[in-house]
């Protein structure tokens, strides 16, 4: 599609060539008992006035401005130039008079311009150029002055029109690349929910149990790490999630029923219900005695980085690690913090990760949260624990989220 700046032009250059139609006959009308041919300019300007009226709909938009027309439209402006000496005196030619199509041959260049950029502008004007010394039959002044301020103004608006459309790919192909970008990121946090994470059990438990199931391990090991590389080399990192968490969410939809707490129904659903299940004896969960409503995939998406960052608990502190829910009931947005009490993160140990494939807390929390419109701050003092600040908007909208969907069943 054409880029939106060029329909206003369009419309703009159909209503200047109305009204530079009818300032030419308005002109012509002042002057008429000085012509020597009158008859000869009146065929010309109801020629004129019948072409600019019956090719309104080809001034529409650039697809049916074509060449040929844009040809024969060029021509009616040339032919007028060539005919006013020889319809009008010739003193008023000499004394630098007006051509009989006068401003409206401006139109026909604009035309070119619009349509092909600042090339075709210059090929135009400098076609009525010719046309006007042919009629003048001498560079006069005001001749010289008229032509090359008709054949700036056209290659200049042609050169912006080529600029505008550059940009307007340019944005396009942005916009291609981000959708892009946010579908890879969304498919990869499928697959580390579930193929990558199966992969890992099955390297694990092949290596435990020895023998055939050893040999398949390894396999399955070469195959986690090959993936991981894979959705990994996009155009940015990918996100993972935590197996843990996605059948905690899971478990909690499924045990909800179809209820509104389910989060299958169109309302919003209690957030409370789905960190539920993280609560232990090592998981301590504080939460307002109201219920927590959120849009239902936001309330997954909220469920599964609290899993995320339990599961990053888990790995790096130890089994044993005591962590803390806090859910906080803003009213414009919904604020779930989780600490622990572990030695913290080192520093550069995230980059490090990241480089490593392993986007946990890079990706796998914030951009489940970026994606909500909401942000996920983390927050470690190397031996005074980790703490991650996730914030979301009330106002989420419900997304057509198909891994959601999965989730649910």
């Amino acid at each position: 599609m054409r880029m939106s700046v060029e329909q206003p032009l369009w419309r703009a250059l159909t209503g200047y060539r109305i009204l530079a139609m009818v300032y030419a006959v308005g002109l012509f009308a002042t002057a008429y008992d000085e012509f020597e041919r009158p008859w000869l300019a009146v065929a010309y300007f109801a020629v004129l006035a019948v072409w600019t009226l019956g090719t309104l709909p080809r001034i529409a938009n650039a697809a049916r401005c074509t060449k040929p027309f844009l040809t024969a439209d060029l021509t009616v402006a040339l032919v007028g130039i060539l005919l006013t000496p020889v319809a009008d005196a010739h003193e008023r030619v000499q004394a630098g008079g007006p051509t009989m199509p006068s401003i409206w041959t401006a139109g026909s260049v604009l035309a070119f311009a619009i349509k092909g950029g600042w090339r075709w502008a210059a090929l135009a004007s400098s076609l009525v150029a010719v046309a006007n010394l042919v009629e003048r039959g001498s560079p006069a002044r005001d001749t010289v002055h008229n032509v090359i301020l008709v054949w700036v103004a056209s290659i200049a608006i042609g050169y912006v029109v080529e600029v505008a459309r550059a940009s307007e790919r340019t944005l396009a192909r942005a916009l291609e690349i981000e959708a892009a970008t946010r579908e890879r990121e969304r498919l990869a946090r499928d697959i580390h929910d579930g193929v990558l994470q199966v992969l890992a059990m099955v390297q694990r438990r092949g290596a435990v149990i020895g023998g055939e199931a050893a040999e398949l391990g390894r396999m399955a090991g070469e195959q986690e790490v090959a993936l991981r590389t894979l959705v990994s080399g996009g155009l940015v990192p990918v996100p993972r999630a935590p197996r843990e968490a996605v059948r905690a969410v899971g478990d909690t939809a499924g045990a909800a029923g179809s209820g509104p707490e389910s989060g299958t129904g169109d309302g919003p659903v209690d957030l409370r219900a789905l960190l539920a299940p993280y609560a232990g004896a090592l998981v301590n969960l504080a939460e307002p005695g109201a219920p927590v409503p959120l849009a239902p995939s936001a309330a997954r998406e909220v469920a599964a980085a609290v899993g995320a960052a339990l599961d990053n608990v888990r790995k790096h502190v130890g089994p044993n690690a005591r962590a803390w829910i806090l859910v906080e009931d803003e009213p414009d947005e919904v604020i779930v913090t989780v600490r622990d009490d572990g030695p913290g993160i080192a520093e550069g140990r995230l980059a490090q990760a990241e480089g490593e494939g392993r986007l946990g807390v890079a990706l796998s929390i914030r951009g489940r949260l970026r994606d909500l419109g909401g942000s996920a701050e983390l927050i470690s003092v190397p031996g005074q624990g980790t703490e991650v600040e996730l914030k979301v908007p009330k106002d989420t909208k419900e997304a057509d989220d198909p891994r959601g969907k999965a989730e649910q069943r």
